[in-house]
């Protein structure tokens, strides 16, 4: 699939909207010259396509010859650590591209004959972040809504997260949010995503990443889910 995949998506179209996220370092030639952005994005794809952490993507790209030759590497390339992916994505966040270039990324492999078919699959994953080290007041006022950034000094509001939240799966505690995606069963590419904190329930958001387009009424999800959507159909 990779092969096909490199082939048929014009990655060039692309580099115009990435650049964005480097043209202020331009100006500077002091430090290493960063990652070409194209192949950043790819990265992306990747861990997508397998659901890997950045620290998985790191392994997987210096063990798979195949991810090397999607990303073309040389056995001799230096490849990005899981900070410089996770930096990278950053970015994009920042500069408010992540929806963009997933809707862009998508027509394209509609285009390219990728529509999606034979079903659905829905799940949602548990993207953990460092925990906050806050006062009682100060959990407090984040969950009502009202952190209090105005106590805060610069520094202190670098390293605050105050959008996760707490959640209890299989008995263990997690602070951070969750990825919920639906896929397609065929080529089990992303279609659709959420971003949520990690106290909303899959449920929650299930309905809204449904596709009505896909060739197949089939959905693979959760039992839960699954089955509180047929009460409502």
């Amino acid at each position: 699939m990779l092969p096909r995949l490199k082939g048929l998506v014009p990655w060039e179209k692309f580099r115009s909207d990435l650049e964005v996220i480097y043209d202020h370092e331009r100006k500077s030639n002091a430090g290493r010259r960063p990652f070409d952005v194209v192949m950043m994005f790819k990265i992306l794809i990747l861990q997508s396509l397998y659901n890997l952490s950045d620290d998985e993507m790191e392994y997987q790209i210096m063990d798979r010859l195949s991810f090397m030759r999607f990303l073309d590497m040389a056995l001799d390339s230096r490849v990005p650590d899981a900070k410089t992916i996770w930096l990278f994505r950053s970015k994009l966040e920042e500069h408010k591209l992540i929806r963009k270039l997933f809707d862009k990324f998508n027509a394209f492999l509609a285009e390219s004959g990728f529509v999606a078919k034979k079903g659905q699959i829905v799940d949602a994953t548990i993207v953990r972040v460092p925990t906050q080290r806050n006062t009682r007041d100060e959990n407090k006022a984040i969950k009502e809504g009202n952190p209090p950034v105005e106590n805060w000094s610069e520094a202190k509001k670098r390293q605050k997260d105050t959008d996760a939240r707490w959640v209890q799966k299989n008995g263990k505690n997690y602070y951070g949010y969750k990825n919920h995606v639906e896929a397609d069963v065929k080529y089990k590419i992303i279609r659709d995503y959420k971003v949520t904190d990690a106290s909303v329930y899959d449920s929650n958001v299930f309905e809204e990443l449904l596709d009505e387009s896909n060739t197949s009424r089939d959905v693979y999800a959760d039992s839960g889910i699954v089955q509180r959507r047929a009460r409502r159909t």
